[in-house]
């Protein structure tokens, strides 16, 4: 019989939502389209780099809040539990993320 590996446990009833994000993501992806279509129109290098640094600092920002959510309940929820063994997850958890940042 398979089984489908768990997902990792988070909060005491379901993982918190970043639906506030969502704006900021499709504003991303919208700088992200306007680079692609300056690119394709041959525009000017210094106005395409200045559009790519602003999806970039709106992606990060979007990083940001979700990582102060992650901290605010998930961590925070496992550091008030009893769980040796949850706390230890989201360590080993937030060790991994960082580990990825490149800057």
């Amino acid at each position: 019989m398979n089984k489908k590996p768990s997902k990792p446990t988070c909060c005491p009833t379901e993982y918190p939502y970043h639906g506030k994000e969502l704006s900021r993501i499709n504003r991303a992806i919208g700088q992200l389209e306007g680079a692609k279509r300056m690119i394709e129109e041959k525009r000017y290098c210094p106005e395409i780099i200045t559009l790519l640094r602003g999806v970039r600092a709106a992606i990060k920002s979007v990083e940001g809040n979700i990582l102060e959510t992650y901290l605010g309940s998930c961590v925070t929820n496992a550091f008030q539990s009893n769980d040796e063994k949850n706390k230890k997850q989201k360590i080993e958890e937030l060790k991994a993320i960082f580990k990825r940042f490149d800057d």
